[in-house]
């Protein structure tokens, strides 16, 4: 059954076309994948076959009775608490708030949520709703990897035509059947997810470089030709003359964007001591520690990732490292050769009627050429420089909140969701940039390939108050995160009737009580371990309170063991 069908359409900005005679039909068993680069049109294709905008030519029809489900950017919830925000407060809704991180924030009110909050309660309100057609409009933003590997298998599951504008290319590759790429007003569609379109986007280029070589060829000859005097008693044809000159004076189109991205600022020597944290902890007022005792020496050419669940602490450790917070406990160094870059998730505050050449300029001068040049090598054309910042696609904006990091000259670089609203072509350069950049460099993120690419070493931070180094980086942390998650599959599957055969199936918000106050037991035990395990150090040669402390220790790891094993079992259950 057709869903949406589009022709012909056509849809433009002040001083720029996006697509123009566009067309385009999605079914209900379509998996649609929509690429190109940022202010290419993506979002503004989504919102026209979600119905909530009209183009400016051509028509769009919709099947009768078609549900759509629709997740824009930078949604707007309802006024009220999350959990009531997502639908009648049922059992579903629960559970994909708390799948989408979003447990413990479900009667939280929704104009104190986050904007990676808003965007999750938004996603669960979405998947939700009864719906045939679901356009998703980079659904993975502010989803930490669990949650992001859910949202893959909900969406492979899901019965309806789906249409998605995503950076994340793992999802492409899983969920998508075909790729639509928006390129300069047209459109192509691919076959297969983000490796079919790779490869048919490279032939595309491939054969267009080999129509140049054809032209440059009959150029030559036809300019050989009009050169020649014309034989004694003909003269040129004038079709023939015109022929020639168009062939001539023809060129080759440009590319969608001049150059590669160019990153190299030059990057300021940095010395061997970069930053330190010695027996850091954080906490926020009234709250347990987000992770205490941590040691950790950035060297100068430091590759780390830090990972873990949302909420876990991972931007509070960035804030810590460039200064912007100070630690509950313990003392950060930082070398005196350090010269900082920060880009964070929420970026450089903008001010939408600037201009974006104004705003790379800063407040203390006027704009000139060498801003224009600057702005060009990350690839924003002559019509986005003098245009307001508010006219920028959101993967523009993001660009160019990296240019004013970059534009800086930092030899370190922190990096919080670096990939949020980039297209793909922007990602792979930065990438490219990134394994051969001199500085140091620390990255959170949830996007699987740019982690891949980029990291060495993994510090993890586990929400409980722990946060460790992982043996092995990023390759084994990433084994043991799948071999974890086809343990809890393969429980789910099986069912719980091993664990508890005459127990009913216990409600989500039960569960979820439940989960917190094990993981609360877990870490009280854990810090009394900690705490007998340095008495232990500290009782020497006191045999009586070796014995003492060593029996006492032995209980508490045993308990410690047993709350870990019900951890487990409620996870399993909460998962079936």
């Amino acid at each position: 059954m057709i869903l949406v069908d589009v022709a012909r359409v056509s849809v433009s900005r002040p001083g720029k076309p996006l697509f123009d005679d566009l067309s385009l039909t999605v079914s209900d068993s379509d998996r649609l994948g929509v690429v190109g680069l940022n202010g290419c049109g993506k979002s503004t294709l989504l919102r026209v076959l979600a119905g909530v905008a009209e183009p400016e030519a051509g028509a769009v029809r919709r099947g009768r009775g078609v549900r759509v489900g629709w997740l824009e950017q930078e949604p707007v919830l309802p006024v009220g608490r999350v959990l009531e925000s997502v639908g009648d407060g049922g059992w579903e809704a629960e559970e994909v708030l708390t799948r989408l991180g979003m447990g413990e924030l479900l009667g939280t009110p929704t104009d104190r949520l986050s904007g990676g909050q808003r965007k999750r309660t938004a996603l669960a309100r979405v998947l939700v709703a009864p719906s045939d057609l679901l356009v998703l409009d980079e659904p993975t933003n502010h989803l930490d990897l669990d949650a992001t590997a859910w949202l893959e298998d909900r969406l492979a599951a899901f019965g309806g035509g789906l249409v998605l504008v995503t950076h994340d290319r793992h999802v492409l590759d899983r969920v998508t059947t075909r790729v639509v790429e928006i390129d300069r007003g047209r459109s192509f569609v691919h076959e297969g997810g983000y490796g079919a379109y790779l490869e048919a986007r490279a032939d595309r280029e491939e054969k267009a470089e080999q129509a140049e070589g054809v032209r440059r060829n009959l150029a030559r000859t036809e300019l050989a030709w009009l050169r020649r005097g014309a034989p004694a008693r003909t003269r040129k044809s004038k079709a023939r003359i015109t022929s020639a000159t168009a062939i001539i004076e023809g060129r080759p189109e440009a590319p969608a964007r001049a150059g590669a991205l160019d990153l190299g600022f030059g990057t300021p020597r940095l010395g061997s001591k970069v930053i330190e944290l010695h027996g850091v902890g954080f906490a926020h007022p009234g709250s347990p520690p987000l992770f205490s005792g941590l040691d950790l020496l950035l060297d100068k050419g430091e590759r780390l990732g830090i990972v873990g669940p949302n909420g876990a602490g991972k931007t509070t450790l960035l804030d810590l490292l460039a200064s912007r917070r100070n630690p509950t406990v313990g003392r950060i160094e930082v070398g005196p050769t350090v010269r900082l870059g920060y880009h964070d998730q929420l970026g450089v505050t903008l001010d939408p009627t600037q201009k974006v050449r104004d705003a790379v300029a800063g407040p203390t001068r006027v704009a000139g050429w060498e801003d224009d040049r600057l702005l060009e090598r990350f690839w924003f054309g002559a019509d986005a420089r003098h245009a307001p910042i508010g006219l920028l696609s959101g993967g523009e904006r993001r660009r160019l909140q990296l240019v004013l990091v970059l534009a800086a000259k930092p030899n370190v670089l922190l990096l919080d969701e670096p990939t949020n609203d980039l297209d793909l072509d922007t990602l792979r350069t930065l990438e490219d940039f990134l394994e051969t950049w001199p500085g140091a460099l620390v990255v959170v993120s949830h996007d699987r390939a740019f982690l891949e690419r980029t990291i060495d070493e993994v510090l993890a931070v586990d929400g409980l108050g722990g946060a460790r180094m992982v043996a092995g980086g990023y390759a084994a942390w990433e084994e043991a995160r799948r071999a974890r998650r086809g343990r809890q599959a393969g429980a789910a599957s099986r069912g719980d009737t091993r664990v508890r055969p005459t127990r009913e199936k216990r409600s989500p918000s039960t569960l979820h009580r439940l989960l917190k106050q094990s993981e609360k037991d877990m870490l009280r035990l854990q810090r009394r371990a900690d705490a007998l395990t340095t008495a232990l150090a500290d009782a020497a040669t006191d045999h009586v309170k070796l014995a003492r402390v060593s029996a006492e220790l032995a209980e508490t790891q045993q308990a410690l063991e047993a709350k870990e094993t019900n951890w487990l079992e409620l996870n399993e259950e909460a998962d079936g």
